[in-house]
């Protein structure tokens, strides 16, 4: 893999590329060309920021929100799209939708849409780098809805005894699917769940891109020193509805603007103009380079093919 830009500039355009990527996915499903989605729009300084901040040699283990997880990983907006469209240029042949989606080459091992089903195999995942004797790390991003689960609780015991180098992401985005999270938990921070286990838990703005990628680089470089996992929460809004379609009927309007007045995008354009690490011109072309991407994507995926009949049981595993 390329060395990983951190520049601000290229945590904005990645930032970018996910909001476009998932606003291009939500008017495909509209137009019956795509199937539904779940979008993370709204918390893309949560994904990007984390992604950014991790090694080349490093795991992930993501959920059912991975478009940024993936682009921001240096995925092809063309092949994750055909993915999506169920074409055979895909990097699961067309196999998964967009909810399933994993690159091995990149190392993302697992993309699921099983609430928690990332937690229960993270710490696999990093048994096995241990065993290696990898200095590599699991990262495993999963949502508020999963630290209700109950093998949230297991997997973060087991890896806090095994002494396993997992890096816990809680995208912590105050929505369980279409139920608010004041319904299902009484604390207001996940990171507060680490104690008990005796490992390190930490919260950051998760509408601050760079504070999320420094929080992500110091946790991570004390999981690769100590082998030991820490629980780092991400704490976000996502401003669109669980799936596409969605009206958000039942959600509080006055939430809703407040967090809207917090776009992750809009603050870190508005500081990097501020601070003059960005022009105007520059940031110009950062948005035509994102819809030029976007636009090449969506004509890649049009133009490739489905599967074949004879893949339908390839790539099974029973």
């Amino acid at each position: 893999m390329a060395l990983i830009d951190r520049s601000p500039a290229a945590l904005l355009e990645a930032m970018m590329l996910a909001r476009a990527f998932e606003e291009q996915n939500v008017q495909l499903a509209a137009q019956g060309k795509a199937p539904g989605t779940c979008t993370s729009v709204g918390q893309e300084a949560a994904g990007v920021g984390v992604v950014k901040a991790l090694e080349s040699q490093d795991r992930i283990l993501t959920n059912h929100r991975s478009a940024g997880h993936l682009l921001a990983r240096g995925a092809d907006p063309g092949r994750l799209l055909a993915e999506i469209m169920g074409r055979s240029t895909g990097y699961c042949k067309g196999k998964s939708g967009s909810l399933h989606i994993s690159a091995k080459e990149l190392g993302v091992v697992l993309t699921s849409t099983i609430v928690g089903g990332e937690l229960s195999l993270a710490t696999g995942v990093a048994l096995s780098l241990s065993m290696q004797q990898s200095d590599a790390i699991v990262a495993c991003i999963f949502g508020d809805g999963a630290a209700c689960e109950g093998v949230f609780h297991e997997s973060l015991n087991l890896a806090a005894v095994w002494n396993l180098p997992v890096l816990y992401v809680c995208e912590n985005n105050q929505w369980q699917a279409f139920v608010h999270r004041r319904e299902t938990m009484l604390t207001d921070k996940i990171a507060a769940h680490a104690t008990p286990y005796g490992i390190e838990g930490i919260t950051v703005d998760g509408n601050d891109v760079q504070a999320v990628c420094d929080a992500t680089r110091e946790a991570a470089a004390k999981v690769r020193a100590t082998r030991k996992p820490i629980l780092l929460e991400t704490y976000t809004y996502r401003t669109r509805g669980h799936y596409e379609p969605d009206d958000q009927a039942y959600v509080d309007s006055g939430e809703l603007a407040t967090w809207q007045s917090r776009d992750p995008i809009a603050l870190f354009e508005k500081k990097l103009l501020e601070t003059h690490a960005l022009t105007q011109a520059e940031l110009a072309n950062m948005k035509a380079r994102v819809r030029t991407r976007i636009a090449d994507a969506l004509a890649f995926a049009n133009a490739s093919p489905f599967p074949e009949i004879s893949e339908l049981n390839t790539d099974v595993y029973a």
